[in-house]
């Protein structure tokens, strides 16, 4: 069993930012093209380009699963700064992406890479502060949809 400390951490230890310890976000892409949903290297390109332009660092090899037909495609990357996490539907058109960070990164074109590569009709996306302290003052409670390049 383990055992929580509760103010066990060191004063020398620096305040975090807001309470963060990190950032998480949970992307739907909607209304995907079923056969695109099925193809393990396309989505590993998307994968790659989310790795590469927001210059996370991946640790050992990323893992993919192609389940059988109707299914889809699973896809995980251990990542030095936390992980990111890829799960297709073909069989609804929708894929999902779960990245979390424990540093801050740039915003990544959720809308624009979706709709292109999987051709998403929309993106709702959900990111979550992590650590404590911004989930108690309700700063957490922040969710936007993205249709067809507005914020709703």
């Amino acid at each position: 069993m383990i055992q929580s400390k509760a103010n066990s951490v060191p004063s020398s230890v620096a305040p975090l930012d807001q309470g963060m310890v990190g950032c998480e976000w949970a992307v739907d892409a909607i209304g995907c093209d079923a056969f695109r949903l099925r193809e393990p290297f396309l989505l590993q390109s998307v994968c790659q380009r989310i790795i590469r332009q927001l210059e996370l660092h991946v640790v050992g090899q990323p893992l993919w699963h192609q389940f059988p037909e109707p299914g889809g495609v699973t896809g995980l990357y251990l990542l030095s700064e936390s992980h990111l996490a890829c799960h297709t539907y073909p069989e609804y058109g929708v894929a999902t992406f779960n990245l979390y960070c424990c540093r801050k990164i740039a915003q990544w074109p959720w809308l624009h890479e979706l709709s292109t590569a999987l051709g998403a009709g929309h993106v709702n996306i959900q990111e979550i502060p992590r650590g404590g302290l911004a989930d108690a003052v309700g700063t957490a409670d922040f969710m936007w949809r993205e249709t067809e390049g507005q914020q709703l």
